[in-house]
């Protein structure tokens, strides 16, 4: 059964990335009594970003309506954080005091490796630290980390980061997180660790090591644990993860097909509409029944947006409901300004649309994607802009012939791709969500000739919700207006 302590929260703000969840939106869900969930999802990138540009809100960002809780947050965060000689380190790699000029490059964090430099665990583990701790400040309420399955290699420093800082909940989905409740164990536990990542190619298996002790004056036997919830698209994978303790979470977010960003892929081989869209079944709804008779709490996800769907999936047993695209659209959300107005604006004249993508991510599972002119779903933007892969946080590892380990992405330059042995078929209108996300956050990279790396915006394709509250709050809404909408 859950060891799930304390009052279970009755709605569960979704952990959109990158950043798009931000401490600042986590925070007002987390006073409201519910949970607020922070994206730990390349929030190593956006911390440096975050310190280049001086602390403070980005140029294409200063009419945000949060830039005082964003301005000098950073530094803030960083005077709670255990071990100063790493704080010190970062700074001095990082910091600009007043900022970058606009038009010079960020530097780049350290790519994620299955060896990774000690630089790059460091910025994982205190850009985690930072999120969680910024989403805390001030209050007692629960506060989460949404991770993906698909970066392991981010994954041990990640949770131990947030750990830190006290995170209550761990929530991670884009795959099978078995290891997850045993990592946690580890953790807490002080000793080296033996993360399992997977290896295309390998004929046996390999293992990130991290070490706790990479952080000075930090008794990780003190730490609270957090409770573990696995979002899972099926009954199946629910009762597969929770028949062993090894595997076992404290309870599952079941997300269904309509829910934004990466879904799971459909059951049905036949699973493409005439425009090129994955469509899915009613064989890919989990028997929600089968997900009760576990025993373990649950909430549904993927459009459950309005106040009637809340009662619905209580209905059924769930705790809850979690919801992201309702909260993407909020104030406080990551979002650009500009860009958070676009997609009100479209959503007011009902030309919002809202696309299922089979290729567009390099995880290879469905992405959904919200067409705008001028983001990468843009015909012209997709084909103008040059293909790198400079940030790598959907890089394979693969073995390669001479025994080593290489990294590889069906977002890089396709000679790149094929010459580490990947097939070019694979490659066909995947874009660099890396790249694409950090964009949608007013951090976007700066190449040469002033070249800004376009956005990418996604959305869960049911939007009545939002529509409702658009009728309510017709220039758009706070997070609190999201909680009093669903709540009452």
């Amino acid at each position: 059964m859950s060891s799930i302590s304390g009052k279970l929260p009755i709605i569960i703000q979704g952990g959109m990335g990158i950043a798009v969840s931000s401490a600042h939106m986590a925070k007002i869900v987390s006073q409201s009594g519910n949970l607020g969930v922070v994206s730990g999802t390349a929030i190593d990138s956006v911390l440096v970003r975050r310190l280049q540009d001086g602390d403070k809100v980005s140029s294409v960002n200063t009419d945000r309506e949060d830039t005082d809780f964003i301005n000098g947050s950073v530094l803030r965060a960083l005077q709670y954080f255990p071990d100063q000689s790493v704080v010190r380190e970062i700074l001095s790699r990082y910091y600009i005091d007043g900022g970058k000029n606009q038009f010079t490059s960020y530097v780049d964090a350290p790519k994620l490796s299955i060896n990774p430099q000690d630089i790059s665990v460091k910025l994982l583990i205190v850009a985690n630290f930072v999120e969680v701790f910024l989403a805390k400040e001030g209050h007692d309420g629960l506060v989460g980390i949404n991770l993906l399955e698909k970066i392991q290699m981010a994954t041990p420093a990640s949770i131990f980061g947030a750990m830190l800082a006290g995170v209550d909940y761990v929530l991670m989905g884009a795959g099978i997180p078995a290891d997850i409740p045993s990592l946690i164990t580890q953790l807490l536990e002080g000793k080296k660790i033996k993360f399992p990542v997977r290896v295309e190619d390998s004929t046996h298996p390999h293992f990130l090591e991290f070490d706790p002790s990479i952080i000075n004056t930090v008794d990780p036997t003190r730490l609270k644990r957090p409770s573990f919830l696995a979002i899972v698209s099926s009954h199946i994978l629910a009762n597969y993860l929770g028949r062993d303790p090894i595997t076992r979470p404290d309870g599952f977010v079941i997300e269904g097909p309509t829910a934004g960003g990466h879904n799971a892929p459909p059951r049905s081989k036949e699973n493409l509409t005439p425009d090129g869209q994955i469509f899915f079944t009613d064989k890919d709804l989990a028997d929600i029944e089968k997900v009760r008779a576990l025993g373990y709490p649950f909430w549904l996800a993927g459009g459950y947006s309005n106040p009637q769907q809340l009662e619905h999936a209580r209905s059924l047993g769930a705790t809850g409901i979690q919801v992201g695209t309702l909260f993407a659209l909020a104030r406080e959300s990551g979002l650009t300004t500009a860009l958070r107005n676009e997609l009100i604006t479209q959503l007011h004249d009902g030309t919002i649309s809202v696309r299922t993508e089979p290729k567009t991510s390099a995880t290879g599972f469905p992405f959904k994607v919200v067409e705008i002119k001028g983001s990468m779903t843009d015909p012209k933007e997709y084909a103008a802009r040059t293909r790198i892969c400079d940030l790598g946080y959907l890089r394979s590892p693969f073995q390669r012939e001479d025994g080593g380990i290489g990294y590889r992405c069906t977002a890089e330059p396709l000679k790149t791709f094929t010459f580490k042995g990947g097939q070019v078929e694979d490659t066909s209108n995947v874009k660099c969500l890396c790249n694409a996300l950090m964009s949608n956050i007013g951090e976007a990279q700066i190449r040469v000739g002033h070249y800004v790396e376009p956005p990418l915006i996604t959305l869960g394709s049911d939007l009545e919700g939002a529509r409702q509250l658009l009728s309510q709050h017709p220039q758009g809404w706070s997070a609190l207006d999201v909680i009093n909408y669903l709540m009452n």
